[in-house]
């Protein structure tokens, strides 16, 4: 990857028929030798250094992402008027890059918060999950009893600092469903909340009406006994329901405050890798930057988790080249071929995933995107794939199948155990996932700056040259032990995490 800083155009490999726009470039402007820009090239967009016949591959870090539409010059920008979809053929060479782990002697540690059952927290929270959209606003005025206020100068915890807070996680669904995936994956979701490290104590509230019943949720998921559960219905309508949940969040207090740190193994962390508002950028700084944070995690014994198939589609071939086995491999393979499907039976195509603000910074297509956004997984063997949500066992880098739209992949990683995530943007996105703290990397300076509040790190330092990817990935990896440790992130501190709970809605509403 050439990204020297004199270079006002960058180089990601050497078979790529196209450089990006370190700044934006005027019309006239030298791109590489004897190619002058045919046009003014905006920031983080590609410039063609080769001509492209109609329907040649254009290659961006090596690999295709996509195919000229109409002929392009070397000089001319290549975007959505000139670059489209097409079809080729992957060579999946299964597991043939899986390396033995290196691991290292002497693994790093945290400050984590050690469970009775030997499980390890980054943080300390009561929980309050809902059955049912229908008991949202209940669940929503039990948490608010306890909402921290400093602007106010109000702290209902102030007797109790070890206790983070009081999440309530509301949803829009539990009923108008049948019993099918989505009745299965909305359940499967609220228990993985609910047995969460980060979660002390965790009430349920239902309506008592719905389909989601929570007599069936804790029996489908072995949870009875973990959690306090009540009906508005049967406990007399909204105001006892609220004042029966404010007394057990009450009774339950002092024990949930009755925690400390300990020094424990890095290898109890578990990493949601999540990216949002991506551009031109993300694949060059934030994402690989993470990658290489990714890869240091594994080396010290812990785990993370990529998500968000449809913007891994197209560049699955590079996953199943890191997998322990075929039949990991052919997991990821098979899930790209459901997407397919799901999409085509909702009149979209996966080619659809770039968002208006995904081209606007840079990015043609859902392949481009893809490529860039895997990059944050770094390079160690793929180990294992799991489904929406279902509990991550294995150590190492995995997979697990959800939508690409960012609150309901968080969503899931967090129910499937992930204790802290790590989220790119290249645009800006604003974002929190409780119980697990957020971390977010900043794809480009010009975005750190202007949205500096929100932004825990800037890795637009890759791309003026004050650091390299190993480095500001070093940079990366001490700020994840800070904030597993206790270190709030900017996002805590606005008190995101509650609202963006999202389970995958997947499934008919009647």
């Amino acid at each position: 990857m050439d990204i020297a800083v004199e270079t006002p155009f960058i180089r990601l490999h050497p078979e790529d028929t196209v450089l990006i726009a370190r700044r934006a470039g005027p019309e006239g402007s030298p791109v590489a030798p004897g190619i002058l820009a045919a046009s003014r090239i905006p920031p983080g967009h590609k410039v063609a250094i080769k001509a492209h016949a109609v329907g040649e591959p254009i290659r961006r870090y090596g690999q295709i992402i996509g195919f000229a539409t109409q002929p392009i010059a070397p000089g001319d920008w290549v975007h959505v008027q000139n670059c489209g979809m097409g079809e080729f053929t992957k060579d999946y060479a299964w597991g043939v890059d899986a390396r033995p782990t290196l691991y290292v002697p002497q693994p790093a540690s945290f400050m984590g918060i050690l469970r009775p059952d030997g499980r390890v927290a980054t943080r300390n929270y009561i929980g309050i999950v809902t059955s049912v959209n229908c008991s949202a606003h209940v669940a929503s005025m039990i948490a608010d009893a306890f909402k921290r206020n400093p602007f106010a100068g109000r702290d209902p915890l102030a007797e109790f600092p070890n206790v983070d807070g009081v999440v309530a996680l509301t949803h829009k669904t539990g009923c108008g469903m049948g019993d099918n995936d989505g009745l299965r994956i909305l359940r499967r979701t609220l228990a993985g909340y609910a047995r969460h490290a980060n979660f002390s104590h965790v009430i349920a509230i239902g309506l008592g009406c719905e389909v989601n019943q929570i007599s069936g949720l804790l029996e489908e998921q072995n949870l009875a006994g973990r959690l306090r559960n009540m009906d508005i219905q049967t406990m007399g309508g909204t105001r006892k329901t609220v004042e029966a949940g404010i007394a057990f969040v009450r009774e339950v207090l002092e024990e949930s405050n009755k925690v400390h740190r300990q020094p424990v193994p890095a290898s109890h962390l578990t990493v949601a890798l999540q990216c949002g508002g991506s551009d031109g950028y993300s694949g060059i700084t934030a994402n690989p930057a993470l990658g290489y944070a990714s890869d240091l995690l594994v080396q010290h014994g812990g785990t993370v988790i990529l998500s968000e198939t449809p913007e891994t589609y197209g560049a699955e071939h590079l996953l199943t080249r890191r997998a322990t086995s075929r039949a990991v491999g052919q997991k990821l393979v098979d899930l790209m071929a459901w997407w397919e499907d799901y999409a085509a039976r909702g009149q979209a195509e996966l080619n659809s995933n770039p968002s208006p603000g995904n081209k606007a910074g840079g990015l043609t297509t859902i392949l481009e995107k893809s490529l860039g956004a895997m990059a944050k997984a770094g390079t160690t063997n793929l180990t294992a794939v799991y489904d929406y949500a279902q509990p991550v066992t294995e150590k190492g880098f995995v997979f697990m199948d959800t939508p690409g739209y960012d609150p309901v992949a968080a969503t899931g990683q967090v129910a499937g155990g992930a204790n802290l995530v790590c989220f790119t943007t290249g645009r800006g996105s604003v974002f929190g996932c409780k119980p697990a703290p957020s971390i977010k990397l900043a794809t480009n300076s010009a975005m750190y700056e202007r949205m500096e509040e929100d932004m825990d790190v800037n890795c637009g330092t890759i791309l003026s040259g004050r650091e390299s990817v190993e480095e500001c990935g070093q940079r990366i990896f001490e700020l994840i032990l800070r904030v597993a440790s206790g270190e709030h992130t900017k996002s805590e501190s606005f008190d995101f995490g509650s609202a963006e709970f999202a389970p995958w809605p997947i499934g008919a509403t009647m």
